[in-house]
């Protein structure tokens, strides 16, 4: 019955986060906003239910099993990539970059405000 529970909390979290991209029209995909959605709820309760971690555990054993796809389509699709190849690899470089140092720029500014908040 817990893991039932625990799908059932993320399967309805992936449900509104349809329900708003769709009806806000915001240019979001529905289970990144579904994941936005989890993230109030668990901030709002402030623990993880036993039930949502046993979901989650269990999801995350077989995650490999959804790069089997990707993995395929790679395979399938070798002639498009090979002909925007460098595009690619630039494009990965770039954004992995910008990620990088966004990620860095945020993490930075939160350790300045939680040692200022510590001080006080």
């Amino acid at each position: 019955m817990p893991l039932i529970m625990g799908m059932s909390i993320l399967l309805g979290c992936q449900f509104l986060g349809e329900l708003l991209s769709r009806s806000l029209a915001i240019p979001v995909p529905g289970p990144v906003l579904g994941m936005v959605v989890l993230l109030v709820a668990l901030l709002i309760h402030g623990r993880v239910p036993d039930s949502l971690r046993l979901a989650g555990e269990g999801l995350l054993r077989y995650l490999t099993l959804l790069f089997v796809p990707a993995g395929v389509g790679l395979m399938v699709h070798f002639e498009l990539i090979k002909a925007d190849f460098w595009v690619l690899v630039i494009t990965l470089i770039v954004s992995t970059a910008v990620t990088l140092g966004v990620t860095g720029k945020v993490l930075d500014r939160l350790a300045k405000h939680y040692t200022r908040g510590a001080g006080k």
